[in-house]
C-alpha cells in the first residue's frame, strides 16, 4: 500500500472522531467582544489540550493583547509537524472565531450543539471555519499516527478575529512576527464551491466608506431656507454608483467581472416627516478590480464630492471603515499547482482559478508578498441559520490537504 492510500484510509476511518471534535469546538462560542462575546481563548485552550492528547508536540501561541477579551488576549496558535525538508513550509490557515447565531427562531436546532443528520452536521461554525480547521488537523494527524513524515514542515495556523477585520489575527502576525517564508505554500480552507472546483487566487480591492453630509436644517415647507443634506447625499450616492463608467474594465476571473460601487447602510437623520435634514450619513461598499488602485478611486470620489458640495451648498466628509487592496496569486504559483494536483487526484474534478468580490485573509498575505490560495469544498451555508457541514466534504478535504502535505514522497 502506498503512503497516500494509507493516509486516505486513515482519514476515512476518522469521520466520527472529526464529528466529535466539531462538537467540542462548536460548544465553545468564540465570538468577538464587539459582538457580545469573550473572544477565542477558551476555544483555543480546549483545542490545545485536544491536540496535545493526540500527539502533537510542537504548539506555539502568539497572543495579541485585547483588554476586552477573556484573559486580555486574542490567541493565534501555530502547530508544527516536521517534514523531511524544512526549506519551505506548508501552511494551512483557519480561524477560531465564529459569527453570532443570529435569530434563534430560524434555527431548527441549538446552534451551539452539533446535531448529525443525513450525512451533515448542523451548528454555528461547523462550516465556517471548523470544517477547514478539522480537515487540516486530521490531515496532519494521519502523518503522526502512521509514522510518515510530510514532504515539508507542516504548520497549522489557527487565528483569531477573522470575522471582524483580522486586526488581532493575521494582521497582527504579519506586523509583529516573521512567520512566513517567501517560498512557503499557504492554503486557506475558508471558501469554495460545492464541488471543490474553484481555487480563489485574487480578490477585488475593497473600500468601505462612511459619508457624512452636513447642510442646514429647516422646516419642510421652506426648503429654500435650508440645504437638504439627505437630498445631496442621494445625489452623491448615485454619482458614486455611477463610477463604473470611469472604472469600466472587465476581468472574467471575477463574478461579476466588473467593479461595483453600492450604497448600503443608511443612518437615521430627522425623526419627523416635515423637517428637512441638515445632517445625513450613509455608507458605500465598493469592490474594485485589482487593475485599479484605491488611490485612483479615492481621487474620483473626492472630485465627485466637490461637485455635490457646490451644487447643494453642503459639506461632505468621508472616512474609511475598511480599505484593502492586494495583488493576485499567480495562476502558476506552486501553491496553486500543488493544490490543483491534489484536488484533481482526490475528487477527480477539473479545477479552475477564480477571483472573488468578497474579502478573505488571503488579501493580507498577498499584500505582504506571499502567495496564498483559498479553497474548500463547501455548500456555503456560512453565517446562515442552520449552518451545516457535509461530513464527506470534511473527510475529502482532509485527503486533499494530506496529498499536498505528502507531495513528492507519495
Amino acid at each position: 500500500m502506498d503512503k497516500l492510500t494509507a493516509l486516505s484510509n486513515f482519514i476515512d476511518n476518522q469521520a466520527s472522531s472529526m464529528v466529535d471534535l466539531q462538537s467540542m469546538l462548536t460548544s465553545i462560542p468564540a465570538l468577538d467582544p464587539g459582538s457580545g462575546g469573550k473572544g477565542e481563548l477558551a476555544k483555543c485552550r480546549a483545542l490545545e489540550k485536544w491536540l496535545t492528547e493526540k500527539g502533537f508536540t510542537s504548539l506555539e501561541r502568539f497572543d495579541c493583547p485585547d483588554p476586552r477579551s477573556e484573559g486580555g488576549v486574542r490567541p493565534n496558535l501555530v502547530v508544527t509537524v516536521k517534514g523531511t525538508n524544512s526549506d519551505r513550509s506548508i501552511w494551512i490557515m483557519s480561524h477560531l472565531d465564529v459569527v453570532p447565531a443570529g435569530e434563534l427562531s430560524l434555527w431548527k436546532t441549538d446552534p451551539w450543539t452539533v446535531v448529525e443528520k443525513d450525512g451533515r452536521i448542523f451548528g454555528r461554525g461547523v462550516e465556517d471555519n471548523q470544517q477547514g480547521m478539522v480537515s487540516s488537523i486530521f490531515a496532519a494527524l494521519s502523518f503522526i499516527e502512521l509514522g510518515i513524515k510530510p514532504v515539508n514542515d507542516v504548520k497549522l495556523l489557527f487565528v483569531s478575529d477573522e470575522e471582524t477585520g483580522s486586526d488581532y489575527g493575521i494582521q497582527y502576525l504579519l506586523n509583529e512576527h516573521s512567520l512566513f517564508g517567501r517560498d512557503d505554500l499557504i492554503i486557506i480552507p475558508d471558501g469554495g464551491d460545492s464541488k471543490g472546483e474553484t481555487i480563489e487566487i485574487a480578490e477585488k480591492n475593497l473600500l468601505w466608506m462612511k459619508i457624512k453630509t452636513a447642510g442646514k436644517q429647516t422646516h419642510g415647507s421652506r426648503p429654500d431656507e435650508g440645504n437638504n443634506a439627505f437630498l445631496a447625499a442621494c445625489d452623491f450616492a448615485l454619482r458614486l454608483h455611477g463610477m463604473i463608467d470611469v472604472f469600466s474594465a472587465r476581468d472574467e476571473l471575477f463574478e461579476p467581472p466588473v467593479s461595483t460601487f453600492e450604497p448600503t447602510k443608511k443612518e437615521a437623520n430627522v425623526p419627523n416627516v416635515n423637517t428637512i435634514p441638515g445632517d445625513d450619513v450613509f455608507y458605500m461598499d465598493c469592490r474594485i478590480l485589482p487593475c485599479y488602485s484605491l488611490n485612483e478611486v479615492r481621487k474620483e470620489v473626492k472630485k465627485r464630492a466637490g461637485d455635490v458640495e457646490s451644487k447643494y451648498g453642503v459639506s461632505i466628509s468621508i472616512s474609511e471603515e475598511q480599505a484593502v487592496e492586494s495583488p493576485a496569486t499567480r495562476k502558476d504559483a506552486p501553491v496553486v499547482t500543488e493544490l490543483t494536483r491534489a484536488i484533481e487526484f482526490v475528487y477527480g474534478n477539473k479545477v479552475r482559478p477564480i477571483g472573488i468580490g468578497g474579502g478573505t485573509v488571503g488579501a493580507y498575505l498577498r499584500k505582504a508578498g506571499l502567495n496564498a490560495a483559498v479553497w474548500s469544498r463547501l455548500d456555503e451555508t456560512a453565517h446562515q441559520p442552520n449552518e451545516y457541514c457535509v461530513i464527506s466534504h470534511m473527510t475529502g478535504d482532509a485527503k486533499v490537504l494530506a496529498s499536498v502535505m505528502c507531495g513528492s514522497i507519495c
